[in-house]
């Protein structure tokens, strides 16, 4: 009966002795590490895509809140009928008019409605922007010499692969002095 339990007993032996060359064998360590690596570059990768197209959203609107301004400098009331179409011309544009024009300048993967427009007729320049739309229907400053305001506010919304995604509103604001 001796010799089952040595035999037993060795090959117990054996068995904790692989076990042990396995937890400090190092083969599949790198496989692992690779993994881990892949997963945080590929998270920053796509971070700093969403981050440029962050930047390209921001350019875009200040470009669009510029032409806005620009398309209703050159409507102002000095003209004697009003704009029957946002591409009408030698007309006072209304704030519809210049809504619809921001929301049909469409850049790849933008799209500005005529609701994140804002348009502010002012007799003088404000000392900041505001970001919130105070629109009035009557245009009652909008002769030459006053001041038109257009202020875009878009959601964009920030999505990188293992972050929760958040929404952020990109603002931006152009004022300038109606000539017509």
């Amino acid at each position: 009966m001796r010799i089952p339990g040595t035999i037993r007993l060795h090959k117990n032996a054996l068995l904790l002795s692989s076990l042990r060359r396995l937890w400090h064998d190092e083969q599949g360590g790198s496989l692992v590490e690779t993994a881990i690596s892949f997963v945080l570059l590929s998270s920053l990768i796509f971070g700093v895509f969403e981050g440029t197209l962050a930047v390209y959203s921001y350019h875009f609107l200040a470009n669009a809140a510029h032409e806005g301004t620009r398309y209703a400098i050159v409507r102002g009331g000095g003209w004697d009928v009003p704009c029957s179409s946002y591409s009408s011309s030698g007309c006072v544009a209304s704030v519809a008019n210049v809504q619809n024009y921001v929301a049909s300048l469409n850049f790849p993967g933008i799209s500005i409605t005529a609701a994140d427009v804002c348009v502010a007729y002012l007799a003088s320049a404000p000392g900041s922007a505001t970001t919130t739309c105070t629109t009035s229907t009557t245009n009652t400053n909008n002769v030459p010499g006053d001041i038109v305001q257009v202020t875009i506010n878009y959601p964009y919304t920030l999505s990188v692969p293992g972050v929760p995604s958040h929404t952020f509103t990109l603002t931006s604001t152009s004022q300038m002095t109606i000539s017509q």
